[in-house]
Protein backbone atom coordinates (compact mmCIF):
# COMPACT_ATOMS: atom_id res chain seq x y z
CA UNK A 1 0.00 0.00 0.00
CA UNK A 2 1.63 3.13 -1.15
CA UNK A 3 1.00 6.54 0.35
CA UNK A 4 0.18 5.65 3.69
CA UNK A 5 0.65 6.01 7.18
CA UNK A 6 3.07 2.69 8.84
CA UNK A 7 2.24 2.10 12.90
CA UNK A 8 5.60 0.20 14.07
CA UNK A 9 4.20 -1.42 16.96
CA UNK A 10 -0.01 -1.65 17.52
CA UNK A 11 -1.13 -1.47 21.01
CA UNK A 12 -3.34 1.46 22.49
CA UNK A 13 -1.01 4.56 20.53
CA UNK A 14 -0.45 2.67 17.44
CA UNK A 15 -4.70 1.82 16.93
CA UNK A 16 -5.44 5.39 18.17
CA UNK A 17 -3.83 7.35 15.96
CA UNK A 18 -4.23 4.68 13.16
CA UNK A 19 -8.11 5.28 14.18
CA UNK A 20 -7.32 9.32 13.44
CA UNK A 21 -5.73 8.65 10.06
CA UNK A 22 -8.40 5.93 8.51
CA UNK A 23 -11.42 8.36 9.38
CA UNK A 24 -9.22 11.08 7.52
CA UNK A 25 -9.17 8.79 4.41
CA UNK A 26 -5.15 8.00 5.44
CA UNK A 27 -4.45 4.58 4.97
CA UNK A 28 -2.81 2.80 7.47
CA UNK A 29 -0.28 -0.62 7.50
CA UNK A 30 -0.16 -1.73 11.72
CA UNK A 31 2.92 -3.88 12.67
CA UNK A 32 2.21 -6.22 15.39
CA UNK A 33 4.65 -8.66 16.51
CA UNK A 34 2.03 -11.31 16.68
CA UNK A 35 -1.27 -10.27 17.94
CA UNK A 36 -3.35 -9.67 14.81
CA UNK A 37 -6.52 -10.45 15.86
CA UNK A 38 -6.20 -8.10 18.80
CA UNK A 39 -5.22 -5.56 16.45
CA UNK A 40 -7.98 -5.94 14.04
CA UNK A 41 -10.78 -6.22 17.15
CA UNK A 42 -9.71 -3.07 18.35
CA UNK A 43 -10.22 -0.78 15.17
CA UNK A 44 -13.36 -2.70 14.50
CA UNK A 45 -14.32 -1.51 17.93
CA UNK A 46 -13.01 1.95 17.72
CA UNK A 47 -15.02 2.35 14.35
CA UNK A 48 -17.91 1.22 15.96
CA UNK A 49 -17.44 3.74 18.50
CA UNK A 50 -17.34 6.50 16.13
CA UNK A 51 -20.51 4.95 14.61
CA UNK A 52 -22.42 4.83 17.90
CA UNK A 53 -21.45 8.59 18.46
CA UNK A 54 -22.47 9.87 15.55
CA UNK A 55 -18.63 10.96 14.83
CA UNK A 56 -18.86 8.66 11.37
CA UNK A 57 -21.99 6.95 9.18
CA UNK A 58 -22.06 3.24 8.76
CA UNK A 59 -20.71 3.91 5.00
CA UNK A 60 -17.90 5.87 6.06
CA UNK A 61 -16.68 3.29 8.61
CA UNK A 62 -16.85 0.67 5.65
CA UNK A 63 -14.73 3.02 3.93
CA UNK A 64 -12.89 3.35 6.27
CA UNK A 65 -12.30 -0.32 7.58
CA UNK A 66 -10.79 -0.90 3.75
CA UNK A 67 -8.10 1.87 4.50
CA UNK A 68 -6.23 -1.35 7.00
CA UNK A 69 -3.57 -3.08 6.85
CA UNK A 70 -2.28 -5.29 9.63
CA UNK A 71 1.41 -7.07 9.20
CA UNK A 72 3.72 -8.71 11.56
CA UNK A 73 6.47 -7.65 9.07
CA UNK A 74 8.60 -4.68 9.79
CA UNK A 75 9.71 -3.73 6.36
CA UNK A 76 6.11 -4.82 4.98
CA UNK A 77 4.80 -2.32 7.09
CA UNK A 78 7.02 0.73 6.76
CA UNK A 79 8.03 0.22 3.11
CA UNK A 80 6.31 2.88 0.40
CA UNK A 81 5.08 4.57 3.92
CA UNK A 82 4.59 8.69 3.64
CA UNK A 83 4.78 8.70 7.80
CA UNK A 84 6.45 6.29 10.24
CA UNK A 85 5.20 5.96 14.17
CA UNK A 86 7.29 3.65 16.00
CA UNK A 87 5.56 2.54 19.32
CA UNK A 88 7.24 -0.19 20.86
CA UNK A 89 8.55 -1.31 23.90
CA UNK A 90 10.06 2.05 25.67
CA UNK A 91 13.58 0.19 26.10
CA UNK A 92 16.76 1.85 24.23
CA UNK A 93 18.00 -1.11 22.41
CA UNK A 94 14.91 -2.40 21.23
CA UNK A 95 14.21 1.13 19.75
CA UNK A 96 17.37 0.67 18.08
CA UNK A 97 17.04 -2.27 16.77
CA UNK A 98 13.61 -1.54 15.31
CA UNK A 99 14.80 2.46 13.45
CA UNK A 100 17.61 0.14 11.95
CA UNK A 101 15.11 -2.26 10.54
CA UNK A 102 12.54 1.00 9.26
CA UNK A 103 15.53 2.85 7.87
CA UNK A 104 17.17 -0.01 6.01
CA UNK A 105 13.65 0.19 4.07
CA UNK A 106 11.83 3.57 4.88
CA UNK A 107 12.55 6.09 2.35
CA UNK A 108 15.77 8.94 3.24
CA UNK A 109 13.44 11.87 3.84
CA UNK A 110 10.26 10.06 5.58
CA UNK A 111 9.23 11.09 9.22
CA UNK A 112 10.14 8.84 11.90
CA UNK A 113 8.16 9.75 15.06
CA UNK A 114 8.65 7.71 18.20
CA UNK A 115 5.37 7.44 20.69
CA UNK A 116 8.22 7.28 24.05
CA UNK A 117 6.85 9.25 27.26
CA UNK A 118 10.08 7.97 29.47
CA UNK A 119 12.78 8.11 26.77
CA UNK A 120 15.13 10.96 25.50
CA UNK A 121 14.59 11.40 21.74
CA UNK A 122 18.05 12.26 21.23
CA UNK A 123 19.24 9.00 22.72
CA UNK A 124 16.29 6.78 20.75
CA UNK A 125 17.56 8.04 17.41
CA UNK A 126 21.07 7.88 18.48
CA UNK A 127 22.19 5.38 15.92
CA UNK A 128 19.90 6.60 13.41
CA UNK A 129 21.35 6.90 9.45
CA UNK A 130 19.10 10.10 8.86
CA UNK A 131 18.91 11.58 12.51
CA UNK A 132 17.40 14.99 11.09
CA UNK A 133 14.00 13.37 10.24
CA UNK A 134 13.38 12.04 13.61
CA UNK A 135 11.21 12.98 16.34
CA UNK A 136 9.51 12.84 19.01
CA UNK A 137 5.63 12.42 18.68
CA UNK A 138 4.22 11.70 21.81
CA UNK A 139 -0.03 11.32 21.48
CA UNK A 140 -2.23 11.02 25.23
CA UNK A 141 -4.66 8.75 25.82
CA UNK A 142 -7.50 8.00 24.99
CA UNK A 143 -5.15 8.91 21.73
CA UNK A 144 -8.47 8.46 19.54
CA UNK A 145 -9.94 11.11 21.04
CA UNK A 146 -7.43 13.42 22.54
CA UNK A 147 -6.32 15.76 19.98
CA UNK A 148 -2.82 16.47 21.20
CA UNK A 149 0.63 14.90 19.95
CA UNK A 150 3.50 16.50 21.43
CA UNK A 151 6.41 16.64 18.77
CA UNK A 152 9.68 16.98 20.52
CA UNK A 153 12.92 17.30 18.62
CA UNK A 154 16.20 15.68 19.24
CA UNK A 155 19.52 17.28 18.96
CA UNK A 156 20.38 16.57 15.65
CA UNK A 157 16.34 16.75 13.87
CA UNK A 158 15.80 19.62 11.17
CA UNK A 159 13.20 22.29 11.19
CA UNK A 160 11.85 21.36 7.80
CA UNK A 161 10.87 17.56 9.34
CA UNK A 162 9.29 19.46 12.33
CA UNK A 163 7.11 21.25 9.48
CA UNK A 164 6.01 17.75 7.79
CA UNK A 165 5.14 16.29 11.30
CA UNK A 166 2.85 19.12 12.28
CA UNK A 167 1.41 18.97 8.73
CA UNK A 168 1.05 15.33 9.12
CA UNK A 169 -0.83 15.20 12.51
CA UNK A 170 -3.10 18.15 11.83
CA UNK A 171 -4.43 16.57 8.73
CA UNK A 172 -5.38 13.41 10.53
CA UNK A 173 -7.15 15.66 13.14
CA UNK A 174 -4.72 15.76 15.77
CA UNK A 175 -3.31 19.17 17.69
CA UNK A 176 0.33 19.33 17.45
CA UNK A 177 2.24 21.71 19.72
CA UNK A 178 6.38 21.80 19.36
CA UNK A 179 8.88 21.58 21.92
CA UNK A 180 11.95 23.30 21.06
CA UNK A 181 14.31 20.83 23.41
CA UNK A 182 13.93 18.08 25.70
CA UNK A 183 12.92 17.95 28.37
CA UNK A 184 11.76 15.00 30.83
CA UNK A 185 7.96 14.85 30.99
CA UNK A 186 6.91 16.31 27.81
CA UNK A 187 4.54 19.30 28.45
CA UNK A 188 1.10 17.28 29.83
CA UNK A 189 2.88 15.17 31.75
CA UNK A 190 4.90 18.17 33.29
CA UNK A 191 1.59 20.21 34.08
CA UNK A 192 0.58 16.09 35.20
CA UNK A 193 2.95 15.26 37.55
CA UNK A 194 2.92 18.83 39.34
CA UNK A 195 -1.01 18.83 40.07
CA UNK A 196 -0.64 14.86 40.84
CA UNK A 197 2.04 15.94 43.88
CA UNK A 198 -0.02 18.88 45.02
CA UNK A 199 -3.18 16.38 44.69
CA UNK A 200 -1.31 13.70 47.39
CA UNK A 201 0.03 16.06 49.63
CA UNK A 202 -3.62 17.45 50.08
CA UNK A 203 -4.76 14.48 50.95
CA UNK A 204 -1.94 12.68 53.38
CA UNK A 205 -2.07 16.12 55.12
CA UNK A 206 -5.75 15.30 55.83
CA UNK A 207 -6.72 18.90 54.09
CA UNK A 208 -9.32 17.33 52.09
CA UNK A 209 -11.00 13.61 50.81
CA UNK A 210 -9.25 11.86 47.67
CA UNK A 211 -13.32 12.75 46.19
CA UNK A 212 -12.88 16.30 47.42
CA UNK A 213 -9.31 16.82 45.80
CA UNK A 214 -10.81 15.58 42.45
CA UNK A 215 -14.12 17.51 42.22
CA UNK A 216 -12.33 20.96 43.13
CA UNK A 217 -10.24 20.13 40.37
CA UNK A 218 -12.77 19.05 37.48
CA UNK A 219 -15.72 21.54 38.99
CA UNK A 220 -13.26 24.84 38.40
CA UNK A 221 -9.97 25.14 36.88
CA UNK A 222 -11.02 21.39 35.15
CA UNK A 223 -13.85 22.99 33.74
CA UNK A 224 -11.58 26.44 32.49
CA UNK A 225 -8.41 24.50 31.20
CA UNK A 226 -11.11 22.45 28.90
CA UNK A 227 -11.65 25.53 27.44
CA UNK A 228 -9.03 27.67 27.34
CA UNK A 229 -5.16 27.22 28.74
CA UNK A 230 -3.33 28.76 31.55
CA UNK A 231 -2.27 31.81 30.27
CA UNK A 232 -4.67 32.54 28.43
CA UNK A 233 -7.27 31.80 31.51
CA UNK A 234 -4.68 34.52 33.29
CA UNK A 235 -4.83 36.65 30.14
CA UNK A 236 -8.79 37.28 30.77
CA UNK A 237 -8.00 37.36 34.72
CA UNK A 238 -6.76 40.49 34.24
CA UNK A 239 -9.16 42.16 32.02
CA UNK A 240 -9.25 44.67 30.33
CA UNK A 241 -5.48 45.23 30.82
CA UNK A 242 -4.28 41.77 29.95
CA UNK A 243 -1.63 39.41 31.57
CA UNK A 244 1.38 42.21 30.97
CA UNK A 245 -0.34 44.32 34.02
CA UNK A 246 -0.64 41.27 36.30
CA UNK A 247 2.00 41.72 39.08
CA UNK A 248 0.33 45.42 39.22
CA UNK A 249 -3.19 44.60 38.94
CA UNK A 250 -3.28 42.12 41.82
CA UNK A 251 -0.11 44.14 43.76
CA UNK A 252 2.41 41.34 43.20
CA UNK A 253 5.87 42.06 45.05
CA UNK A 254 8.20 40.20 42.95
CA UNK A 255 11.17 40.20 45.47
CA UNK A 256 8.99 38.62 48.30
CA UNK A 257 8.45 34.77 47.98
CA UNK A 258 4.89 33.89 46.57
CA UNK A 259 2.51 32.62 49.92
CA UNK A 260 0.87 29.76 47.85
CA UNK A 261 4.29 28.73 46.38
CA UNK A 262 5.86 28.62 49.50
CA UNK A 263 3.58 26.82 51.14
CA UNK A 264 3.24 23.66 48.25
CA UNK A 265 5.49 20.48 48.64
CA UNK A 266 8.96 20.29 47.03
CA UNK A 267 9.48 16.66 47.90
CA UNK A 268 10.64 14.78 45.36
CA UNK A 269 9.93 11.16 46.64
CA UNK A 270 6.27 9.85 47.19
CA UNK A 271 4.93 8.31 50.78
CA UNK A 272 5.36 4.83 50.05
CA UNK A 273 1.97 3.75 50.66
CA UNK A 274 0.01 6.93 49.16
CA UNK A 275 -1.54 4.72 46.59
CA UNK A 276 -2.97 2.60 49.20
CA UNK A 277 -4.83 5.24 50.90
CA UNK A 278 -5.58 6.92 47.85
CA UNK A 279 -7.57 3.22 46.46
CA UNK A 280 -9.48 4.22 49.73
CA UNK A 281 -10.34 7.23 48.91
CA UNK A 282 -11.25 6.81 45.05
CA UNK A 283 -14.12 3.82 46.56
CA UNK A 284 -15.80 5.98 48.31
CA UNK A 285 -15.47 8.35 45.23
CA UNK A 286 -16.55 5.90 42.73
CA UNK A 287 -19.75 4.49 45.34
CA UNK A 288 -20.81 8.07 45.20
CA UNK A 289 -21.03 7.86 41.30
CA UNK A 290 -24.54 7.62 39.64
CA UNK A 291 -24.19 4.54 37.50
CA UNK A 292 -24.80 6.56 35.04
CA UNK A 293 -21.64 7.92 35.75
CA UNK A 294 -19.91 4.54 35.75
CA UNK A 295 -19.08 2.46 38.87
CA UNK A 296 -16.33 0.37 38.29
CA UNK A 297 -13.16 0.74 35.65
CA UNK A 298 -14.93 0.00 32.07
CA UNK A 299 -17.87 1.98 32.57
CA UNK A 300 -16.22 4.72 33.86
CA UNK A 301 -14.08 4.55 30.92
CA UNK A 302 -16.61 4.73 28.84
CA UNK A 303 -18.81 7.53 30.89
CA UNK A 304 -15.19 9.34 29.97
CA UNK A 305 -15.17 8.58 26.15
CA UNK A 306 -18.48 10.12 25.92
CA UNK A 307 -17.70 13.12 27.88
CA UNK A 308 -14.99 13.46 25.68
CA UNK A 309 -16.75 12.99 22.11
CA UNK A 310 -19.33 16.08 23.87
CA UNK A 311 -16.43 18.27 24.78
CA UNK A 312 -14.46 17.79 21.22
CA UNK A 313 -17.74 18.31 19.62
CA UNK A 314 -18.11 22.14 21.42
CA UNK A 315 -14.21 22.38 20.60
CA UNK A 316 -15.09 21.74 16.69
CA UNK A 317 -13.00 18.73 16.56
CA UNK A 318 -15.70 16.02 15.67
Amino acid sequence: MADHAAFVGSGLIGTGLALNCITHGVPVVLQTRSQTERVKNRMAEGLDFYVDHNIITPEEREKAAGLITITTDVEEAVKGARFIQESGPDSIDLKHQLIARIEAVADPDVVIATSTSSLSITEVFSEAEHPERCMGGHPYNPANLIPLVEITRGERTEDAYIAKAKEFYTEIGKEPVVLNKEVIGFIANRYQSAIHREAVDLVENGVCSVEDADKALVYSVGLRWSVMGQYLTMHLGCAPEGIANFNNKYHVDVTKPDARLSHMPTWTTFPADWCEKAAEGLEQEIADRTPEMGQDIPSIEAWRDNMLVETLRLHGKL
